[in-house]
């Protein structure tokens, strides 16, 4: 089986960390998320992978350079402008040539979510496309989904006013399509699949979908990032699981790292304090700084404090200075 993986986005809610690195590259618990994501995949029958790229292939040819990730097969879809989330889709099946049932799946969500058992559940219903749903404390941030009994999707709402959702039930970025789904989306046009799309396939009674408690983050999001690689460090996850410290981290006797994951080449110097973060290979946390909640690239100065903040890779907090905000913050403070 093949599947289509969604890696067009230009990552803004990650800059700067997204900078110098393409989002699906970022680690989560010191291996790039699209390698956990195509891993678990593969673990469900996927053979072949069809990158649907917005821009540049080179990072993940450099990344990949035989076309392969373990047992499966990498195939690069670089559109030739933006195609929003439906026209990427068509886009990319065209160019690998796609005629049977696929799965497709968004770069940034990482989940346990067994693949097989979606794509079984598809089967059954005799569907057009399956969904899979997670539920969600504010649904209204996502597609929403109100679903009959017999699992057939009766309305698909996407990022409904707050108090008008049908469920708590929320399109949770992997699905399992028949080729007739492309058929619905014009080759070489912007089109939303969940805007122009599903509501078509809902329409003629031909869009299921399947709920599951299983593991689920948007890894998009920057507070949603630093979780997701620090669920890796708690018990509980299936198949994924890593080591706080990358074995080429260097952290200082005299440091203090708690509830954290350090990146290989990461420096933590004597006496500097790490909490609740995630330090990226290369980065640097000098004597005596503190560095809570936050997500880094780059150098943090000695007696610093950086707190709910992501430092990219140019960036450099002066020593002694101090970097609270939860928005991006600039290359130098």
């Amino acid at each position: 089986m093949r599947a289509v993986v969604l890696v067009g986005g230009f990552g803004t809610r990650l800059r700067p960390l997204t900078a110098s690195v393409p989002k699906p590259m970022l680690p989560v618990g010191h291996r790039p998320m699209i390698v956990r994501l195509v891993e678990r995949l593969g673990r469900s029958g996927v053979t072949e992978v069809v990158l649907a790229l917005g821009f540049r292939p080179e990072p993940f040819a450099d990344a990949f350079p035989d076309g392969r990730l373990g047992d499966v097969r990498l195939t690069y879809a670089v559109e030739p402008e933006p195609l929003d989330t439906g026209g990427a889709i068509r886009f990319a099946a065209d160019h690998a040539g796609i005629d049977d049932t696929f799965v497709v799946a968004n770069g940034d969500i990482m989940t346990d979510l067994d693949v097989g058992s979606l794509v079984a559940a598809h089967r059954g219903f005799g569907a057009e496309a399956t969904l899979h749903l997670t539920a969600v404390d504010n649904p209204s941030a996502f597609g929403v989904v109100d679903l009959a009994d017999d699992a057939a999707v009766r309305a698909f709402v996407e990022k409904p006013a707050p108090g008008t959702e049908p469920s708590n039930l929320v399109n949770a970025g992997t699905y399992v399509f028949e080729p007739a789904v492309l058929d619905r989306i014009p080759a070489g046009e912007r089109r939303s699949i969940e805007r122009d799309t599903f509501p078509g396939v809902v329409a003629d009674g031909r869009l299921f979908a399947v709920a599951t408690d299983d593991y689920w983050i948007d890894a998009g999001r920057p507070e949603l990032y630093r979780a997701a690689n620090l669920d890796l460090i708690t018990p509980g996850r299936r198949h994924e699981q890593c080591e706080p410290v990358a074995g080429g981290a260097v952290v200082a006797a005299g440091a203090e790292i708690h509830n954290s994951i350090v990146g290989d080449g990461a420096t933590v110097a004597d006496g500097a304090v790490v909490v609740d973060s995630v330090l990226l290979p290369g980065a640097t946390v000098g004597a005596r700084a503190r560095v809570e909640r936050s997500s880094v690239m780059g150098a943090v100065g000695a007696d610093a404090v950086v707190c709910d903040a992501m430092v990219g890779s140019a960036g450099r907090v002066a020593a002694g200075a101090t970097l609270i905000d939860d928005s991006v913050p600039a290359p130098d403070a």
